[in-house]
Order: structure tokens, then sequence, then C-alpha cells
């Protein structure tokens, strides 16, 4: 009866996922991009430690992002960041299976606050590059560059916490693939990023 519970559970979270992914490429529908707007963000995200995540994540919001590396940088950190609330929501309801072991429900429960952290420096990242220019861009690049990484190590930490386990099969997959997509896109949006803080430090100065 409680393996029967256990994998009812399971299989109620994988229709959960399916839907909320659904829901988020339906969402992400935009008109056709030009050519030139697709092979900047090709060209951009050969750069990232993962091209092909990079663009098929971003290539759907081409016609926004158009040829704008801060535009770019600050869509796959906005990505991101849904990315990482969804594997908190998961982490919230893995949680809750019947008969979870307590280095099970320990490794959740860390797994959570650090994707609870994640979160709190990504929206933060965002909201930093939201107002990014001006004489104080350069340390603003780095509050964004260091909450960023951060947000990356707490992704790695999950992830580690797991390996370290006996935790069911399914549950231990289904964790880390979520955890380590994550942090790829992580990876990729602090990638874009540096790109950004680079490409504008070769701007002129304006002189006042």
């Amino acid at each position: 009866m409680e393996t029967s519970t256990f994998f009812h559970a399971l299989a109620a979270l994988l229709v959960f996922l399916q839907f909320t992914n659904m829901n988020s490429s339906c969402s992400a529908a935009r008109p056709s991009p030009s050519e030139t707007d697709t092979e900047f963000i090709k060209t951009s995200c050969g750069t990232t430690t993962y091209p092909p995540l990079c663009y098929d994540s971003l290539s759907t919001y081409a016609t926004r992002i158009q040829t704008s590396p801060k535009l770019l940088a600050n869509t796959s950190l906005s990505l991101t960041l849904e990315t990482t609330r969804n594997s908190s929501a998961l982490m919230k309801r893995l949680s809750k299976i019947p008969k979870l072991s307590p280095r099970e429900a320990a490794a959740l429960s860390d797994c959570l606050e650090q994707l609870t952290d994640s979160v709190d420096e990504l929206q933060r990242s965002i909201g930093e590059m939201n107002s990014a220019g001006g004489s104080n861009f350069e340390l603003q690049m780095n509050d964004i560059q260091t909450w960023v990484s951060a947000a990356l190590t707490d992704g790695n930490t999950c992830m580690d916490g797991f390996s370290e386990t006996s935790m069911k099969g399914n549950v231990k997959i289904m964790v880390r693939n979520n955890v380590l997509k994550v942090a790829h896109m992580t990876s990729n949006a602090l990638a874009l990023v540096n790109s950004y803080a680079t490409a504008q430090s070769f701007l002129p100065k304006v002189v006042p």
C-alpha cells in the first residue's frame, strides 16, 4: 500500500511538470524573428557552456531581444528564475511524498533552501540589470555577477546533497534532472551577463 501511494504521488508530480512545461511553451509563443535576430542569439550562445540549451531557451524571444546584449542577458536571467521557481515548487511537492527516509527528507529540505536562495539572488540580479547604466555601471555589474555566481553555487550544492543520499531511484533522477537544468541555465546566464559587461566596458565613456 505504501509503495502504491508513493508511485501515485510520483505520477501526479510528473503530470504537474508536464503541464507546467506545456504552459511555459504556450506562453512563450512569439512572432517569427528575423534572421539577424536569431543569428545574434546563436552567436552569443556560442560563448556559453551549454550552447544548445541557451539557443533553445532564448531563440523564442528573438523578436524582443533583437540584437541587444542587455536584453539577451536579462531574458536569460528571467528564464533561469522561472526554471528555478519551478524546481523549488517540485522540491516542496516531493517533500510531501509518504515514507521518505530521514536522509531523503533532509536532502530535499537542504535543496529547497538552496533554491530559495537562488530565487532571491536571481531576482536581485534582474532588478539591478533593469537599472544598469551610468557611472555606477561597473559596480552594478559586479553585484549582478556575484549574485548569479552565488545562485550557480547553490544549484551545485543541491545536486551534491543528492549524490550522497540513498534516494529512491525515480525521485533522485527527477530531482537531479531538474536541478541540473537550473545549474546549466544559471551558468549560461552568467556567461551572457559577463559578455554584456565586457562589451560595455569597451564602449567610449561619455564625459559630462
